[in-house]
């Protein structure tokens, strides 16, 4: 898919997925975001510029660490999740619509860089990445999380299924940047040293199986595709779904594998 066609897929498929993004997705991604809080070594005072910032659950964790004395600016292609970060009124946060490729912000003007699963979407992760670097000062540090080896996470049959049905190619590369060592060489491509890798596993917990499809079809990377779906055809994508996790399900509830890896590193001092 041509690279603008993609960006413009994104921001209206998440402009789509907004509504119901938090609620699906707000406990099975704590574990994993709170590992990147911890490797972006956050400091009272520092300035940061978080890309992808989404439905701001993120936003909220750096607006704590850095204080009243620092300052984050959140950004996201979609103007609805701008929308939403901005509604959480935190004092210290301030957000603009721009894409992960190019930020719209002055050259090593951050202490901090982060992006919590939001560089699978990109076309272009290397430039994402890079755009990360540029905005970082000498000494400052950047931290990006995405999901992890499509092997290991038990939800990816939802991109055939939805492809079978309506062709998408919503993410033609959503698990590259997973692959091991994928996301830590476009760091170093970058020009970022002293880089460190964390992949951690997961279950990710859904008390139901409406829940569960309230998540992934309508709060994930796949709601603007279903938005086509006719009643009969949204059934029998649901049903396909289910099928595909049939084996995670305890009782209501479902447990599925999820794997992230995060990655941390400086830019030099100079």
């Amino acid at each position: 898919m041509d690279a603008k066609l993609q960006l413009r897929v994104q921001r209206y498929g998440w402009d789509a997925a907004a509504p119901h993004y938090e609620e699906g997705w707000q406990n099975a991604l704590l574990d994993a975001q709170k590992t990147m809080i911890r490797m972006a070594e956050f400091d009272a005072g520092h300035r940061v510029i978080e890309t992808a910032c989404g439905s701001g659950l993120v936003t909220r964790m750096i607006s704590d660490a850095v204080g009243p004395e620092g300052g984050v600016l959140a950004t996201d292609l979609s103007q609805e999740m701008v929308n939403a970060t901005g509604a959480l009124a935190l004092e210290n946060v301030s957000t603009a619509r721009m894409g992960v490729e190019k930020l719209a912000v002055e050259e090593a003007s951050f202490d901090r860089a982060v992006c919590a699963l939001g560089l699978m979407y990109s076309p272009d992760p290397l430039q994402a990445v890079s755009e990360m670097y540029r905005a970082l000062r000498p000494g400052g540090r950047a931290s990006a999380t995405v999901w992890g080896e499509r092997r290991n996470c038990g939800w990816a049959e939802v991109f055939p299924i939805v492809d079978r049905h309506v062709k998408s190619e919503v993410c033609p590369m959503f698990f590259a940047s997973g692959v091991p060592g994928a996301l830590k060489r476009d760091f170093e491509h970058a020009g970022f040293i002293d880089i460190e890798e964390h992949r951690q596993s997961k279950l990710l917990e859904f008390r139901s199986a409406r829940a569960l499809l309230d998540a992934v079809l309508l709060g994930g990377p796949v709601a603007l595709a279903v938005k086509r779906f006719d009643e009969a055809t949204m059934k029998q994508v649901e049903n396909e779904f289910l099928e595909s996790v049939a084996g995670f399900a305890q009782n209501e509830a479902y447990k599925i594998p999820g794997e992230f890896v995060t990655v941390s590193g400086l830019r030099a001092k100079q």
